[in-house]
């Protein structure tokens, strides 16, 4: 099982019957693939969809029918679509249950920076900002630390922000971290990850869970 997949499955662990949950593409967008059986949850897609599903094989894929990342989607019997205004009204308006995004650099006060990195071009920041202070549960999944070993979870952010004290977990393929009054709190580590092994490789200060567990998978 690779980072990407230990990390969109621990993600769909946090989906709840009922709930309207975005999805950032990437790896959010893989969990749709691993909904528990039996949660029956409303994804929306920010460039204006209500009820979508797993990824569809290139076969079945609809080239009208794509996320907000341009990836192909399946709708579900019963889903809608509408334009941005309607879809940013959803998640300004505090009706989105969660957001799952991904992330350049998150830190221990519950910062995020997902959407710019210094000398290079982007296009802007997008919807993220609505929904990081729309959605009454933020959830970052990023790798737990970049192609040379430099952790991704900080003490402090050093890239700009997109939205400042608004994450509230934190899941990388090492680790599910909580961000709390008190600082962040070591939840789960994955199957053959050790608390000290997730210690060393983690920038910020880590508060250990005295309950820590190991990440259901499954």
């Amino acid at each position: 099982m690779d980072a990407r997949e230990v990390i969109a499955r621990r993600i769909a662990k946090e989906f709840k019957d009922g709930m309207v949950i975005n999805l950032g593409f990437g790896m959010p967008t893989k969990s749709a693939n691993y909904i528990p059986d039996g949660t029956n949850v409303i994804l929306q897609t920010e460039n204006g969809g209500l009820m979508f599903g797993p990824k569809p094989s290139k076969e079945t894929a609809d080239p009208d029918l794509a996320n907000a990342g341009s990836e192909p989607i399946t709708m579900l019997p019963g889903a809608s679509t509408f334009d941005l205004a309607f879809s940013f009204g959803i998640i300004r308006g505090g009706h989105v249950d969660a957001t799952v995004l991904g992330a350049l650099e998150v830190d221990q006060k519950g910062n995020i920076a997902n959407w710019k990195i210094p000398g290079k071009y982007v296009p802007g920041m997008g919807g993220a900002m609505d929904l990081l202070v729309g959605a009454k549960k933020v959830i970052v999944s990023l790798a737990h630390a970049d192609k040379n070993n430099n952790s991704k979870v900080l003490k402090e952010c050093t890239l700009p922000l997109s939205a400042a004290g608004v994450v509230d977990l934190i899941i990388t393929e090492k680790a599910v971290m909580k961000v709390t009054e008190d600082g962040l709190v070591l939840k789960e580590v994955a199957p053959g990850i050790t608390v000290n092994e997730v210690v060393e490789m983690t920038d910020a200060e880590l508060i250990i869970d005295p309950d820590v567990k190991v990440m259901d998978l499954n």
